[in-house]
């Protein structure tokens, strides 16, 4: 008689990649075009068709026009009147969302998923993160805090299984970490310096600050963030106006970005307050009293260099770390900002754009200050 013999392994054959629908394709690289051209709608289309006739992305029964048909169907895109009085297109709400979703997903795609979004402290007490610790019951604790399955535990360990009570002195609770809201001021320099030589660096910074945004708004909900620029002056901006965000002629003008960030964050109640400046140049401007510019880009002015020292000094007596993370690899730069974080007692990173994404999820999320020495 035969026997029916099962057999056990792997089976292995061709990958397959997942089939996008040709709308999702050129999404994807939609998304990546409008964040390179500041949101001109008219220019990473024409991107996209030079794209088109070099990867053949599309074909008869799936053209470009069609993808644009699609992209007004389902809200990415609306039509308006230019300045000119021709019509043309601009991008929605949905669209700047997806473009922040879409960063968060390239730079902190690896980041697992996690419970409520809120800061970790060190100090244990009523909290809602849970530390598998326990405590005795005491007077004040909230009821739905009390473990049932380790107090009905020491009832019968104090008073036997046969005649079976419990007491308030049986009762115990599960000890909690604090969960601690956070204020983030996040500055983005956007001087001429990002653009020169050929290289595109406000694209990349401008993709970590989207992430960020999308990062605390949708898993920090109870955090703040304001959004500040700094070229020879500072502003904020909103999280709306991120994928717009471009170069201007400008130097850099840190000492008024600090002093917007500080200003920012002195009004907001929460007791963690932080700062992130993303920068590649070193400070080039300071606004005089007179509102005069005092400008100098030959190498580091120890007049404009000075007053981002006394800026760091003061956010430390503020309780306000500065994390900075320096693109640029410039000896003479790195030493700056060496300075400048010793000053803080701070953090900072230098740093090509690859890894900057992940440096700043990593820090925001340990909420650790750290001093680094010069």
């Amino acid at each position: 008689m035969k026997k029916n013999k099962k057999r056990k392994g792997f089976i292995f054959k061709n990958f397959e990649a997942n089939k996008q629908a040709p709308f999702e394709i050129l999404l994807d690289i939609f998304k990546e075009l409008i964040t390179h051209t500041s949101g001109d709608f008219e220019e990473a289309i024409d991107w996209l068709r030079t794209l088109d006739k070099e990867y053949k992305l599309t074909d008869k029964n799936y053209t470009i026009e069609d993808f644009i048909e699609d992209l007004k169907k389902k809200g990415f895109i609306k039509e308006e009147i230019k300045g000119n009085g021709a019509l043309g297109h601009k991008i929605t709400s949905k669209t700047e969302r997806a473009i922040r979703q879409q960063a968060l997903n390239q730079i902190f795609g690896k980041i697992k998923k996690s419970g409520a979004g809120n800061h970790k402290s060190k100090s244990i007490g009523i909290g809602d993160e849970h530390t598998g610790n326990f405590k005795p019951f005491e007077f004040g604790d909230a009821l739905e805090k009390v473990s049932i399955t380790e107090s009905i535990k020491n009832a019968q360990i104090n008073n036997g299984i046969g005649n079976f009570s419990i007491s308030e002195n049986d009762l115990v609770v599960e000890e909690t970490q604090h969960k601690s809201q956070m204020s983030t001021v996040l500055m983005i320099d956007i001087s001429h310096s990002m653009i020169l030589y050929g290289e595109d660096r406000i694209t990349p910074a401008k993709k970590v600050a989207m992430a960020l945004a999308e990062l605390i708004t949708t898993r920090y909900p109870k955090d703040t963030l304001d959004i500040i620029v700094f070229g020879n002056d500072a502003w904020s901006i909103k999280i709306k106006d991120l994928p717009y965000l471009q170069v201007g002629p400008y130097h850099t003008n840190t000492v008024a970005g600090l002093n917007l960030a500080m200003d920012l964050l002195r009004r907001k109640r929460n007791t963690n307050k932080q700062i992130f400046m993303i920068t590649d140049g070193k400070p080039s401007c300071l606004r005089l009293p007179d509102g005069q510019y005092y400008k100098n880009s030959n190498g580091l002015d120890q007049h404009i260099v000075n007053k981002c020292y006394a800026m760091a000094q003061h956010a430390r007596k503020l309780h306000i770390p500065i994390t900075t993370f320096m693109i640029a690899q410039d000896p003479y730069l790195m030493q700056f900002v060496r300075e400048f974080t010793k000053a803080n007692q701070g953090k900072a990173f230098y740093t090509g754009l690859k890894g900057l994404g992940e440096m700043i999820f990593e820090d925001y999320e340990n909420n650790r200050k750290k001093r680094i020495k010069g």
